[in-house]
């Protein structure tokens, strides 16, 4: 076989499976979120909404921000000029950190240059640092958390979808002396669900274990000043090592760690997924830290996020649309097959101006293939109305189940 030949059969095995992933072209427009132009294939233009963005808040086009980044571009210039220990710890990473460790209530925070690599990096070098670790993760963790416990080779246990008693179970198990690390999530992006933040760590002081929450998505969305579920729960100071991203509600770019000095020292010291990487221009950071100090200083937008949110759902709702029960400011609607998901999304784009991606396998299991709604404050209710109406329509006209 060749080697095109090999990726040939690769390729035509997501087109049959109806779950090839295609990339629109599209280009924000500044001032106008969540509006953006759809550049079309066939070199004409459309305008759309954008209903799938992380962007949870708008951050990334917030007047601050966007300042902040042109002043430090004006001011030195446009990259780090290599990795943090050749050349590229400016004082605006050094300020982020400091903020960021600030945020969480924690003694100290490294960068990274995405949540993906803060993840990887960090679960990797826990378990080679700590011997004969185990990690404990919960089976709905992301990618990145399930690559980073592959790439440490510790013993792992996977314990069922925020069951505790399931994870106490496999505690129990477990020399009371062998280092133990449980990795969860307090939002679970797909799904929506939140965990039990609190009563993890009771199991984890009670069994001696370290624990290891990745707050990507609750990071600037929730807590009294965007600190996560943790804080909002009044637990942050029990969680060992919260692991969050600048690319969400913070609008920018890059990931980042908040624990104790020592933690982060050795991650600093022994990952090399920090180590060996170019650090992240001095204009991203420049930009994250402004976000992140204007979303501590007030919560109207957090307010706003929730409420939109929360009216989203009772509109599905009322309308008799699939819309799956959800926890947190994610709103999932149930579809159930890759073919029809795309079709459903091929259909609001072309027809409606609506721009929402498929969620297929292995993003979620088969047959869950969903819609992945985020409103965010600046949707409005007329975009709701719009965005209702068309997915009603979507249905009718694709003969789709009303119910999951």
């Amino acid at each position: 076989m060749t080697y095109d030949a090999a990726l040939d059969v690769a390729l035509a095995r997501l087109h049959d499976e109806g779950r090839y992933r295609t990339f629109i072209d599209i280009v924000r427009k500044q001032g106008q979120f969540p509006r953006a132009t759809w550049a079309r294939p066939d070199g004409s233009e459309k305008d759309i909404v954008v209903w799938c963005g992380n962007d949870y808040l708008g951050m990334g086009q917030h007047p601050r921000v966007v300042e902040a980044m042109k002043s430090a571009a004006e001011k030195v210039g446009a990259g780090a000029g290599g990795t943090r220990n050749i050349a590229g710890t400016t004082h605006f990473h050094v300020l982020l950190e400091r903020e960021l460790a600030s945020l969480h209530r924690k003694e100290a925070a490294l960068l990274f240059t995405s949540g993906y690599v803060a993840n990887e990096a960090t679960l990797a070098t826990l378990s080679k640092i700590l011997p004969e670790c185990v990690i404990l993760s919960d089976e709905l963790n992301h990618a990145s958390m399930i690559e980073g416990i592959r790439g440490g080779r510790s013993a792992k246990l996977v314990w069922r979808h925020n069951d505790t008693a399931h994870l106490e179970q496999l505690l129990k198990e477990i020399p009371a002396g062998r280092p133990k690390i449980i990795a969860f999530e307090s939002v679970y992006s797909m799904d929506g669900d939140i965990s039990p933040i609190g009563e993890i760590c009771d199991l984890a002081e009670k069994y001696g274990a370290f624990t290891y929450l990745d707050e990507v998505h609750a990071v600037g969305l929730y807590g009294v000043e965007g600190g996560g579920v943790a804080q909002r729960d009044g637990v942050e100071s029990r969680i060992d090592l919260i692991e969050g991203t600048l690319g969400k509600a913070f609008g920018v770019m890059g990931g980042y760690i908040a624990a104790s000095a020592a933690v982060v020292d050795a991650i600093r010291s022994y990952a090399s997924g920090f180590i060996f990487t170019t650090a992240l221009s001095p204009v991203l950071v420049a930009g994250a830290l402004e976000s992140v100090k204007t979303l501590r200083a007030s919560n109207d937008l957090r307010a706003r996020h929730q409420e939109r949110a929360a009216t989203l759902k009772a509109r599905l709702v009322e309308a008799g649309l699939p819309v799956m029960p959800s926890a947190s400011h994610i709103v999932p609607v149930w579809v159930g097959n890759p073919v029809q998901c795309k079709a459903v999304t091929d259909y609001l784009l072309e027809r409606c101006s609506i721009y929402v991606q498929p969620i297929n396998y292995p993003t979620v299991p088969k047959g869950t293939e969903r819609l992945r709604l985020t409103p965010t404050p600046l949707h409005t209710d007329a975009d709701m109305d719009v965005l209702v109406d068309a997915l009603n329509e979507a249905w009718e006209a694709l003969q789709l189940r009303r119910a999951a």
